[in-house]
């Protein structure tokens, strides 16, 4: 077996090629840029770069953006920042064609947005979110993959 990839601190790292919905690729092959492991963007800043992974069809990407804000952001707004990441690996799930994976995340990240829609902070548009997940939650528990999830905005358009 081949000795994994690790950065200075002795952390492993997982160095594989993946495709836009974040499954790993063979060693050597060609796949879509990475978010950098270490990224930790302010919330304006996640945000913008996170819908733009969204818009292109890449939610493993947009997760990826979330979860490093979500790492550095302050205690009060991790449950919010949690919440966004797990949405976008839900719809990750559900474009890869894993129901039960979608929705247990899209579950958990919605029930963390919860409380969050009165005042949301940074311009989120929380009660859109929720509304979004909870109509993909409706349609999986009815045991079928939506066919045309839609891309969640992350701020209200006005």
């Amino acid at each position: 077996m081949a000795e994994r990839e690790r950065d200075a601190q002795g952390k492993p790292l997982n160095a594989r090629p993946r495709d836009g919905l974040g499954r790993p690729l063979a060693r050597g092959g060609a796949g879509t840029p990475r978010v950098p492991d270490d990224l930790r963007l302010p919330p304006a800043a996640a945000i913008v770069e996170a819908q733009k992974f969204l818009d292109a069809n890449m939610p493993f990407h947009a997760h990826e953006v979330l979860e490093g804000t979500w790492k550095s952001c302050p205690t009060d707004e991790r449950p919010l920042w949690q919440g966004l990441a797990q949405l976008a690996v839900g719809l990750t799930h559900l474009m890869r064609g894993n129901r039960v994976g979608a929705g247990s995340l899209l579950r958990q990240g919605h029930d963390r947005l919860i409380g969050f829609e009165p005042d949301p902070p940074h311009g989120l548009d929380v009660a859109g979110l929720l509304r979004w997940s909870e109509g993909l939650l409706d349609d999986l528990e009815t045991g079928t993959l939506p066919i045309a999830p839609g891309i969640p905005a992350l701020r209200a358009t006005d």
